[in-house]
This record gives C-alpha cells, structure tokens and sequence, in this order.
C-alpha cells in the first residue's frame, strides 16, 4: 500500500499542510548561530526575503565560526542536531523522527557482486582539452593552474604526489561506498579501474543500473550492488532489481552496509535539485553517521562547490586583492560605472577583511555564493562541511575537497549558470569539463586516504577546523578573483552568450573586464 508521504519529508506547516524548507532551513540556521552569535540568529528568524538575504547569513556562519576555533564545532553540533530534529521520516502512514528512522526494522538487502573484466594494472592521467595528461605534462599544468590561481598550492602539491605514488592506485585493499554512484561528478569511472571494492548505491532504475555495470565490466574493481531479492548477478533482467532509494530505505541502507565485514570508506556524492537536495544530503549523513558508529574504522569522503562561503588563508585575500587594485584604468571606469548604474549589483569588490581568531592566525572569507543556486543548495551543502568538521574532531578520517565548478548537465541546464561558466575566462575564473573534475577530484580522494599527512587524517594537527575544507582546494579560480562572485555573474553570462552568438572579430572587440 502506498501513501501520500513516504520517507524523509520536512514537516508540514499546520496551516498550508505543506512542507516548507525555506521556514526548516531558517531554524536550522538560526540554531547553528544560536550560541555564538544570538543576535544573528534572531535575525535570520526575522528574515522576510531568504530567497534573496541568505547569503549575508551564511556568511555570518563563518565569521563566527572564525572568531574562536572552538566555534567551528559548536556551530557544526547545533546546526546537525538542529538538522537531524526538524526532518520527519514516514513509513507505512507512520511518522518517526530521523534519530529513531535508522532503528526501524529493515527489510533485507542482498548484495550482487559483478567483477570488472580487464587485468589491467591501475593508471591514473588527467583528460583535459583532448589530451590525456601523464607525469611531466601533467606536473606542467598543475603549474599553469597554480600560478593561474586557478587551483591552491595545497591541490598542486597533493597531485604532484599522486604522481609520484603511482602503488597508491590499486585498491584492492579498499571498500568504497558511493551514494549517487551513477553521478556525473563522482568517481565511479576511475575507481573501476583502480581494482576497488565499489558498493554502489543508487535509485532503482534499470538505466542508471546498466550504465554503472557497464564501466564496472570495462575496468578491474568489484562491485557490490544492493537487491531486494536474491538474485544472479547473470540473470538476464538483473538491473531491473538493483538499487535502493537513500530517501526511503534510511533504515535497510544502515543495516546493509553496517553488515559489511570490511572498513568502508563513505563518498557522499548524491545530487538532487532543489528542496531534495537537502533531504538526500540529510539522509547521507543519518546513514553515515549511523554505520560510523557500528563501524569504528569507518572514513567519509565529501566534495564542496566552489559556489559556496568559505575561511581562506591570508594568501588568498592578498591575491584578490592585488588583483581588483590591478586591474588598467579602462577596467576601472567601467566596471565602477556599471556598478553605480546598477546599484553595486554589478562588479562589487570581494570582502578583503582578515579575521583574527584566538589561535594567533587570520583568516580572511571567499564569498561565491551564487544566489539562482538557493538557499537549499546552501545549505545542503553546509551540512555536509558540518559533519566532515564534527567528525574529524572526533578522531574520524574526513576527505572534504572543493571541487571546481563543472559543466556537468545538472549544472549547464540552468541558462543563466551555463552562459556565466562559458565567459568564466573574463574574470580569470575556469570551468572544468566533467571529465576532468573526477579524474583530479577522484585522485584527491585516494591521496587523503594514502598520505598521512594528509589533513584528512585525524593525526595531522590542523590551526583551526576550518583548514580541512582551506587544504586541497580547486576553485576555479573563484577564491582569488577581483569581484564579488555573484556581482560578476551577469556580466559573465552576457560575455558567455555572447561567445556562443557573436561572430569572433566581434568578439576581440570586446572590453576585457577584471
């Protein structure tokens, strides 16, 4: 028997009895700031306009986790629990909170293994603009991008070893949980030629299913797919029963993995749009944090947008900086003058402050919050840099990159998003094809997890809990451009139609503005 709500839902509200994120992710907000910064909170409960007005609170939240380090957990644990309270799980017509979810009798999931065909010994190169970068090619573009400001130092640095410890690659000795394995994103590709243990969870649709098998059957891992009935994994109508749904099988996820005799390494990678991406992303975690606990050896593995509000170190506000005071007097007079036509919406300098905490340090903030993403997708994405905070405090192994932004579909079906990404290169700032993101983005993950002197390990002693998401980073170039993200959003996107549209001696008779 079916029913109307099943699953994770946010509540109803009692007057519309329709559930509304914007009123949930207010609260959850607020309560994250609650003991660091009351006055703040209070205000983001008053906020009329979230939609529009979110993201000087999302800044807020990383003002006052800078200020004392201490504050960075504090604001993780209220904003999580706050998260885990708010969010309602329904099952046969019942509604359970999301702590007591995890505990439901679960339906047994079966495991079906398919092993990958090829004997060939794990590679790893980076495609990019046709190419397929290895070894000393490779090394010189990493340079590019570093000195370009397209990447940190720290990303560089932790290529440059995967480089030289090629022996990193074969995983055969690791178990890799995807959530969302079909993603465009995810790494799915290259762990499937790096000899994996691959337990793959994704919706139960025969196509996603076939597509995961397929790159499994091309390359050396193993798969482990969870089926709800026994079932070969030669029978002919095999994908038709694999998959399960992080959305409504919280409970039979938990067991299932929690049942796995190996340490896991957990990737959350599942993307949805709008209000769903913070159910799912809250289902990730409950699920995760679930089987840590069952699981003591278990590691967790995130990639961050670069659209996002991030502590950066000094370095980086110098950089951007010296870039807006840089820039020639042409640039000057025409992005001031389009910034009074449109009231500072246009080519608005980025925040240039530093922070000093009560560790000694300073620490600045990069805000490229991108407003047509939405509050939802922020905050999906915050709970996520909450947790991978929270749990490496606790003595977890935590892999938490910023990825750059990327011209995956979920991305490049926005108009507006795929115009700014193709006049990106006005503003210094590069867009990576999919490709290229996971073959670098995979790569990290599996350097967090061999060096120990990786921020991803518990035992490398960080200045402040911020640092974990400040290392590794590939922004694009966002972190360090001259403008505000979103004040050069527009401009971009005109640029980016106009790259598409105008014939190209037009185009070199473009202003360049930075």
């Amino acid at each position: 028997m079916s029913h109307a709500l099943d699953g994770l839902q946010f509540p109803l509200d009692p007057k519309s009895q329709k559930p509304s994120s914007s009123k949930v992710g207010k609260e959850i907000i607020a309560e994250a700031l609650s003991l660091v910064d009351n006055k703040t909170s209070m205000a983001v409960l008053a906020e009329k306009n979230w939609r529009k007005h979110y993201p000087h609170y999302f800044k807020a939240l990383v003002k006052a986790a800078i200020t004392q380090p201490e504050h960075a957990i504090t604001i993780a644990q209220q904003g999580l629990q706050k998260a885990s309270n708010s969010l309602d799980f329904y099952r046969h017509g019942e509604r359970y909170s999301l702590k007591d979810a995890v505990k439901l009798n679960a339906q047994v999931l079966h495991s079906v293994e398919i092993r990958g065909q090829s004997t060939q010994a794990p590679t790893w190169s980076v495609p990019y603009q046709g190419q397929n970068l290895q070894g000393d090619a490779l090394l010189a573009q990493l340079q590019v991008w570093q000195d370009q400001g397209i990447i940190e130092p720290s990303h560089a640095d932790a290529m440059r070893l995967c480089v030289t410890h090629p022996e990193w690659f074969d995983l055969s000795d690791r178990t890799m949980v995807l959530f969302g394995a079909g993603s465009e994103a995810g790494p799915l590709t290259w762990l499937a030629q790096w000899k994996a243990n691959i337990v793959a969870l994704d919706l139960p649709q025969p196509k996603v299913w076939q597509r995961i098998i397929q790159t499994i059957q091309a390359g050396n891992a193993t798969l482990y797919a969870p089926s709800h009935r026994e079932i070969s994994a030669d029978a002919a109508d095999v994908t038709d029963h694999l998959g399960a749904n992080l959305l409504t099988e919280i409970p039979e996820i938990v067991q299932w993995l929690s049942d796995n005799p190996n340490d896991l390494d957990l990737a959350a990678i599942a993307y949805l749009d709008g209000e769903k991406h913070v159910r799912v992303a809250m289902a990730m975690d409950s699920i995760m944090h679930a089987v840590s606990q069952a699981k003591a050896k278990t590691s967790l593995m995130f990639m961050c947008t670069p659209t996002d509000v991030y502590a950066v170190p000094p370095e980086v506000i110098r950089a951007s900086k010296d870039k807006f005071n840089e820039r020639s007097k042409l640039q000057q007079k025409l992005s001031k003058a389009m910034s009074v036509l449109t009231r500072q919406y246009l080519f608005k300098a980025n925040d240039h402050q530093l922070i000093p905490p009560n560790n000694g340090q300073a620490y600045g903030i990069s805000d490229c919050l991108v407003i047509e993403q939405g509050p939802n997708y922020a905050l999906a994405k915050r709970l996520q840099q909450w947790r991978a905070t929270l749990a490496r405090s606790q003595g977890q192994v935590v892999s938490i990159n910023i990825a750059p932004s990327t011209t995956t579909q979920s991305v490049v079906k926005n108009p507006l998003l795929k115009a700014a990404f193709d006049g990106a290169s006005l503003f210094d700032v590069e867009a990576f094809a999919p490709e290229t993101t996971n073959a670098l983005m995979a790569a990290l993950w599996i350097h967090d997890l061999r060096n120990p002197q990786s921020v991803a390990q518990p035992t490398t002693p960080l200045q402040h809990p911020l640092e974990l998401m400040m290392s590794g980073a590939n922004h694009g170039g966002l972190w360090r451009a001259a403008y505000l993200a979103r004040t050069a959003l527009p401009f971009a996107a005109v640029y980016g139609m106009a790259l598409n549209k105008l014939p190209k001696p037009w185009l070199k008779k473009l202003p360049k503005i930075k």
